[in-house]
C-alpha cells in the first residue's frame, strides 16, 4: 500500500491549464478570432471583482487582504477575420483607497515613482491582433496572466488581480499535440538620464501531448521558462545589469473517468530550477527545487487537491512567497530548505458564457528551515501554518455597436 501511494505522489505535479483551473476560467481570455465578427464593432467590458484574505504566519512574507475590482471598458474592431483591434482602458480600484503610487504594478526593480493618481489605478490599453491558420501575433496589451498557463510555483494565480496588463509582444502556437506561448512583457522604459532601471520579462511557456487530447488517459509535458531583465545601456543607475532566470519542465498524466461524481483524476510532477546570469540580487547563482500535486475534479465544478513544494537555494520570480528560500517578511535573511504541502478546494459556477462566480481555500502548513538573518544571527527551523481564502467574480458582457455588410 505505502508503496502504491509513494508511486502516485511522484507522478503528481502542478500543471497550469489543470491545477490553476479555477484561474484559468476567471481570468484567461480567448484570443482566438470569430470570423463571425468580420466587419463588426464591439464595445466591451471586461472585469474581476474579487475579495481575497492572505493569513500568513511565520517569518517568510507578511498577510494582507486584497478587497477590489478591476475592470477594462474597450472597444473591439475586427475589420478581417483574420485582424482584431481593441482599445481602452485598465483600472484598479482598491477598497478604501483614495491614492495610488504610479509605478509597474508588480516587482521589477528598486525603482518607484513618487507621483500618485487619485480614485483608482489607470492605464490605457490597446491590442492589435493577427493570426495566420494556428499562429497568431500580439502587439501592445498581450494575453497574459493565466492566459500564459505557466506552472504555479513559477507565477501566482493572484498576479491575475493586482498586476498591471502585460505590454509588449506575443506569439501563440496551436497544433493538435504542440501548444507554445512566447511573449516579452516590458515593465519599464526609460529615457536619457532616466533614474530607474530598464526591466522587461522573456517568457515561454510549451506543452506537449504525447497521446491524443480526446483520449481518455492522456500524457503531457509542461516545460516553461521565465527570464526577467534589468539595466539597460541608457542605465546611469549603480545597479548594474540584471538578468535571473526560472524554468521548470513537468510531467503529467490526466485520466477523464466519464463518471457523474468523480470527473476527472490528475497526477503530476515537475522539476524547477533558478538561474542569476548576471547581477547579485540573490545571494546564489544557481538553486533547484521540485512540486508535485493530485487533484480530483468533481461534478458542478468543484476540485479538492494536495501537493508539496521543496527547495533548497531557490527563488520563484513571480510565485508565491513560499516558494523561495528568502524571506520577503525579512530583507537578507535566507532559508536554508523550505517544505511546502498544500492542500485545498476551489468551486465555481458558470452562469453563462461570460459570467462566472468562484471561490478557493489554500493551505500551506510548511516547514522553514533553518534562518539566517542579515546580520549573521540563526533561528532554528520552524512549523508555521499559512491560510487563504479568496472569492472572485468575472463578468465580460460585449454589445454590437455597429455591423458592416
Amino acid at each position: 500500500m505505502h508503496k502504491w501511494l509513494l508511486i502516485v505522489c511522484l507522478m503528481a505535479a502542478w500543471l497550469p491549464s489543470q491545477a490553476q483551473d479555477l484561474a484559468y476560467r476567471l481570468a484567461a481570455s480567448d484570443h482566438r478570432l470569430d470570423s463571425a465578427d468580420t466587419r463588426s464593432l464591439f464595445f466591451a467590458l471586461d472585469n474581476i471583482s474579487f475579495f481575497k484574505d492572505n493569513e500568513f504566519n511565520g517569518e517568510q512574507a507578511k498577510g494582507y487582504t486584497l478587497p477590489g475590482l478591476w475592470v477594462q471598458p474597450k472597444v473591439v474592431w475586427q475589420p478581417l477575420h483574420s485582424i482584431r483591434l481593441e482599445a481602452g482602458c485598465h483600472a484598479l480600484v482598491f477598497d478604501g483607497a483614495n491614492k495610488y503610487p504610479c509605478y509597474v504594478y508588480h516587482d521589477i526593480g528598486t525603482w518607484k515613482g513618487n507621483q500618485y493618481q487619485r480614485g483608482f489605478h489607470v492605464l490605457p490599453f490597446f491590442r492589435a491582433q493577427a493570426q495566420l491558420k494556428r499562429l497568431t501575433f500580439v502587439l501592445g496589451d498581450i494575453y497574459g496572466g493565466a492566459n500564459h498557463r505557466v506552472m504555479e510555483p513559477l507565477m501566482n494565480p493572484e498576479i491575475n488581480l493586482t498586476q498591471d496588463p502585460e505590454m509588449g509582444f506575443q506569439l501563440l502556437l496551436d497544433l493538435p499535440r504542440y501548444e507554445l506561448d512566447a511573449w516579452v512583457n516590458w515593465q519599464s522604459y526609460i529615457f536619457e538620464e532616466d533614474t530607474h532601471q530598464e526591466a522587461f520579462t522573456v517568457g515561454i511557456h510549451q506543452r506537449v501531448s504525447l497521446n491524443s487530447k480526446l483520449s481518455t488517459l492522456n500524457f503531457y509535458l509542461p516545460i516553461d521558462i521565465l527570464i526577467q531583465h534589468r539595466g539597460g545601456e541608457q542605465d546611469i543607475t549603480d545597479l548594474g545589469v540584471q538578468t535571473i532566470t526560472n524554468g521548470g519542465i513537468g510531467f503529467g498524466v490526466e485520466w477523464n473517468t466519464g463518471a457523474r461524481v468523480v470527473r476527472r483524476l490528475t497526477a503530476e510532477l515537475a522539476a524547477l530550477g533558478c538561474w542569476q546570469q548576471s547581477g547579485h540580487l540573490w545571494p546564489f547563482n544557481l538553486g533547484a527545487a521540485g512540486s508535485c500535486m493530485v487533484a480530483v475534479d468533481f461534478a458542478r465544478d468543484f476540485r479538492l487537491f494536495a501537493g508539496a513544494f521543496y527547495a533548497r537555494d531557490f527563488v520563484s520570480l513571480y510565485g508565491i512567497p513560499f516558494y523561495s528560500t528568502l524571506s520577503q517578511k525579512h530583507p537578507g535573511a535566507r532559508f536554508d530548505k523550505v517544505i511546502v504541502p498544500h492542500v485545498g478546494a476551489e468551486w465555481s459556477h458558470t452562469f453563462a458564457k461570460n459570467y462566472i462566480l468562484g471561490a478557493k481555500v489554500d493551505a500551506y502548513p510548511m516547514i522553514e528551515g533553518e534562518m539566517t538573518n542579515a546580520d549573521g544571527t540563526v533561528r532554528a527551523s520552524t512549523f508555521v501554518n499559512h491560510f487563504s481564502f479568496g472569492v472572485y467574480f468575472r463578468c465580460h458582457p460585449r454589445f454590437l455597436l455597429k455591423h458592416w455588410q
